[in-house]
């Protein structure tokens, strides 16, 4: 019964949605107060009945309910209960519900949290999103229904998929999707401003908070994501630029630009065409993933190879918002003014030459990972572009983004003295300059563009970090610590996300340096691994709650001692006898021993891939530190102050439109 409540709750959400969606926008139009105000009532409504959806969806995969076909084809009784939970996203149905119910939860809080905003941008903006989660909610009543029955219930369900088994994937989808879905709300802003005419700083100040909303969870989704893929997987890689990866990488690589360019509008009341344009781009390259992982055009571990017909509903609402809210852009973009002026050389040419790296490498990204889809659309002829393309497109865009971090971030506004800012970074510079000289020479050998990288990304962290300290010593060694923590949160957070890419470039540079050994291997054999021996101690079999698998037992020696054990595994999951790779690490400081192994031969000898990875978790604790420094961001009292001029209170009737 509880599946048809949902099934009943999601159809009243989508009735809701169609009135969310035209009577705000109305009173927007006509600065009607009264029916702006049905905006947020109906979007806590709409968030109410989805979340009373998907956790009917919930309760019928905890309790194994195999009538429910999407139980049914995704779950098993001996699964964890984890991934009983975890299972309800881990699918095409259950995660367009639960994207639907981020969707809401966005409308919501723009409702609860619309203290302040003028009444025609709240009315427009809401009307956009709901407008969004209508079109998202008939897709999933008409072409993607998770509360379908299976008549009569099967006994047993055909379990999720095994590399989907993961607690990794209990996270990472929801992250990723905050992130994704988050940008909508951007979006809807950008629209609602755009129908009412009314684009200027305060627009930046009231949308600066959700981009970061979205940008911090959708860096943590991508870092997720690629971590899982490391330790998952067992290709020893973190990132493959597959076209489901680069999918989410696009938006954020816009969404970046998006959030520094939003900074410039709201301090100088520039760039109002490029900020309002980045904010359709970077939702639309959203949308875009969400078409190229459910369309049935790609294969990949992350994509849902399903129907094309419903690829074809998600091509015709993406053509649909991406194609209206260009067309209102087009419109619009004459009326805008282009706001203060500034010399190249300062902190909002600093911002604009950050937009530029970003927005071309997000170009980069994109026509290297359509091309070859359209070229086989067009003339049948099937090509691969992968990592060599995207290294040489992206590598030279990034290296001089990295370069102009710290001076950015030092520069003045409007006018800069550059000169005066590398005197001020001289001792960061120098102490860059050394570590480089020191890496170079104990590697003695490698490659000299990852040698240089390192360095950069020293650079990066010292000169962040020391900006804090610099800004804190201003007056002297007496009070410091009281200006330290006196420092606006905004502020220190720039230069914490600054040092975290900086730490993020140096973990990805030593990437060169790794050593890889491919061989088989049998019980009491050995081989070295960079500092340390690896012994093979034994093969044995094991039975988990839902899964056989071939165990190998390894010890890693240093030379004195035995230092770890390591256990990976080859499992075979009883629902769709799938094998997967388990593999097992030991991380030693920033570095690790990872190992996979292959099939077993002759009874007792296994094949295997070995690693030494020096400084690999610094790739992942990068992204981790600029995900923290945006939350620290959001924290800063200034983010939560409404526009910066007083508007008129809501239950007051608006003055009539001219």
């Amino acid at each position: 019964m509880s599946i048809e409540i949902g099934h009943y709750a999601l159809v009243l959400a989508f009735v809701i949605a169609l009135f969310q969606a035209s009577v705000p926008l109305w009173g927007a139009v006509k600065r009607d107060g009264a029916l702006v105000a049905f905006g947020p009532q109906a979007a806590l409504v709409q968030l109410a009945l989805v979340a009373i959806a998907f956790i009917a969806l919930t309760k019928a995969y905890l309790a194994s309910d195999f009538s429910v076909s999407n139980v049914y084809e995704n779950s098993h009784s001996l699964k964890p209960l984890i991934y009983k939970w975890s299972g309800v996203w881990g699918n095409h149905e259950g995660s367009m519900l639960l994207w639907v119910l981020i969707l809401s939860l966005f409308g919501a809080g723009v409702a609860v949290f619309s203290r302040g905003l003028p009444d025609d941008i709240l009315g427009a903006t809401l009307a956009v999103q709901a407008m969004i989660a209508a079109a998202f909610i008939a897709f999933i009543l008409f072409a993607s229904n998770p509360f379908t029955r299976v008549i009569p219930a099967p006994l047993e369900g055909r379990d999720l998929n095994p590399i989907l088994q993961d607690p990794g994937l209990a996270v990472h989808p929801p992250l990723l999707y905050l992130g994704y879905v988050g940008f909508s709300i951007v979006f809807s802003f950008a629209a609602g401003a755009l129908i009412v005419g009314r684009i200027d700083a305060a627009f930046a100040r009231i949308v600066r908070p959700w981009v970061l909303v979205a940008w911090v969870t959708l860096t943590l989704g991508i870092a997720m994501g690629s971590y899982w893929a490391y330790y998952e997987l067992g290709w020893g890689g973190y990132w493959f630029w597959d076209p489901v990866e680069n999918a989410s990488l696009m938006p954020w690589l816009t969404g970046t630009a998006l959030l520094h360019s939003a900074i410039v509008m709201e301090k100088r009341e520039a760039l109002k065409v490029w900020t309002i344009l980045l904010a359709i781009i970077t939702f639309s390259l959203s949308l875009l993933g969400t078409f190229l992982v459910r369309s049935g055009v790609l294969t990949s571990v992350h994509a849902f190879a399903v129907d094309p017909e419903r690829g074809l509903f998600i091509l015709m609402i993406l053509i649909a918002f991406i194609g209206g809210a260009f067309t209102l852009f087009a419109m619009r973009a004459k009326a805008m003014e282009t706001g203060g002026l500034f010399a190249p050389v300062s902190r909002e040419g600093a911002l604009v030459l950050n937009n530029l790296f970003l927005a071309v490498a997000a170009l980069a990204v994109f026509v290297g990972t359509l091309y070859p889809l359209a070229l086989e659309g067009v003339t049948g002829q099937k090509i691969s572009v992968g990592p060599p393309f995207f290294n040489l497109t992206t590598i030279p865009l990034m290296l001089p983004l990295f370069v102009a971090i710290p001076f950015g971030q030092r520069l003045a506004w409007k006018r800069g003295d550059l000169l005066g800012v590398t005197q001020r970074m001289s001792w960061a510079i120098g102490v860059s300059v050394l570590a480089l000289a020191g890496i170079a020479y104990s590697i003695a050998r490698g490659p000299v563009l990852a040698i240089v990288a390192i360095g950069l990304g020293v650079f990066i962290l010292i000169a962040s970090l020391d900006d804090i300290r610099e800004r804190a010593a201003r007056g002297g060694f007496e009070g410091f610590f009281r200006r330290l923590f006196n420092l606006p949160r905004a502020f220190i957070a720039t230069c914490l996300a600054h040092a975290g890419v900086g730490i993020m470039v140096i973990g990805i540079a030593f990437t060169a340096f790794e050593k890889e050994k491919i061989l088989s291997m049998k019980p009491g054999d050995s081989t070295t691994l960079g500092e340390f021996t690896l012994t093979l101690t034994g093969i044995a079999p094991l039975t988990g709650p839902n899964y056989t698998a071939t165990v190998a037992q390894f010890q890693v020696h240093d030379g004195t001692k035995v230092v770890a054990e390591l256990r990976p595994a080859k499992r075979i999951y009883v629902g769709r006898r799938m094998p997967t790779s388990e593999v097992g690490r030991h991380r030693i400081g920033f570095s690790e021993v990872y190992v996979a192994i292959g099939e077993t031969s002759e009874g007792d000898r296994v094949d295997l891939r070995a690693y030494w990875k020096p400084f690999v978790t610094l790739i992942w604790l990068g992204p981790a530190l600029m995900g923290f420094a945006g939350l620290v961001s959001l924290s800063d009292r200034r983010m939560r102050v409404g526009a910066p001029r007083p508007v008129a209170r809501r239950n007051e009737k608006m003055e009539p439109a001219e």
